[in-house]
């Protein structure tokens, strides 16, 4: 428990340093242009054709395309660029606790500060329809003429039938975040290894590198280089589920009961897993990480 409460004691000192600092307030106003400009469509289609829609339905319909999620994820680059979070306080709280103790209070941060920042994103993308929205927990007409027609497909909007048959707006939503989630957290985490081991620079290049394995194991990509026959692309497909975490962080993109891909709990203990396993090998760099305080500020 003393270990636990100095922990907290680290991630609370982390997130008062949000107070006046630019880059924050940079990180959370991108998010706020990221999810207008990506849930514009939905809404000028409900516009045009004098439809509602749930409230939620801008941020499933957002959120249900791999491009968006790592868009939204990258974001988070700005509040963790720093990390391991070297400041004023570090020498203060390294003297008082462990080494681990203090990594785990910036784990907590980073998990803390990743949820919140995912709750922003929730609320940004629906207070942008909030005007012509409803709160109950039923698909929209605007839904229905997405996904049952191909206007969908026509504005380059994610939805399909497979959501709307298989969840309500608010489960579906939830599921969302919690992939959303687990996936930016294992970002972080390999960016916290990266750069335990070889520094910043290296956080930075692993964090662009993870992106850029997930977009180039796409199925699509496969199917137009090799051109795949439609059973091949079945099984590209398949494969690309299972190996890339983009993909795994995506909704449809999941075993809803007749096909291969992984089930959505197979994705989130996939999530925790690697998260916690990445987590682990940097709580033993620690112990070896050579601390430097040249130049420290307060803010981040």
């Amino acid at each position: 428990m003393r270990v636990l409460r100095q922990a907290l004691a680290v991630a609370a000192y982390d997130f008062r340093t949000w107070r006046r600092n630019p880059r924050i307030f940079v990180a959370f106003s991108m998010a706020v242009i990221l999810c207008f400009l990506l849930s514009d469509k939905v809404v000028t289609f409900a516009e045009t054709y004098d439809t509602s829609l749930q409230i939620l339905e801008p941020f499933i319909w957002t959120f249900s395309d791999s491009t968006s999620v790592l868009l939204a994820s990258l974001l988070l680059v700005f509040l963790f660029a720093d990390l391991p979070f070297i400041t004023n306080g570090t020498p203060f709280f390294l003297m008082r606790t462990t080494r681990r103790a203090w990594l785990l209070g910036q784990g907590i941060y980073i998990v803390a500060g990743t949820l919140l920042y995912m709750l922003f994103i929730l609320a940004a993308t629906s207070l942008v329809c909030a005007v012509n929205a409803f709160p109950g927990n039923m698909w929209s007409s605007t839904a229905a003429m997405l996904g049952y027609s191909r206007a969908g497909s026509a504005i380059a909007v994610p939805a399909t039938i497979k959501e709307m048959e298989m969840s309500t707006p608010y489960s579906c939503a939830a599921e969302i975040f919690l992939l959303m989630t687990g996936y930016a957290l294992v970002m972080m985490s390999v960016m916290l290894l990266c750069n335990l081991w070889k520094g910043q620079r290296a956080g930075m290049i692993a964090v662009f590198a993870f992106s850029l394995y997930g977009i180039l194991l796409d199925p699509d990509i496969f199917a137009t280089v090799l051109r795949l026959s439609e059973q091949e692309y079945y099984r590209a497909n398949v494969l690309a589920g299972w190996l890339s975490p983009l993909n795994q962080a995506t909704f449809p993109r999941h075993n809803f009961g007749y096909d291969l891909l992984p089930r959505l709990s197979q994705t989130y203990m996939i999530f925790a897993a690697l998260a916690a396993a990445l987590f682990a090998v940097s709580l033993r760099l620690i112990r070896r990480y050579n601390f430097s305080f040249t130049g420290t500020q307060s803010g981040k």
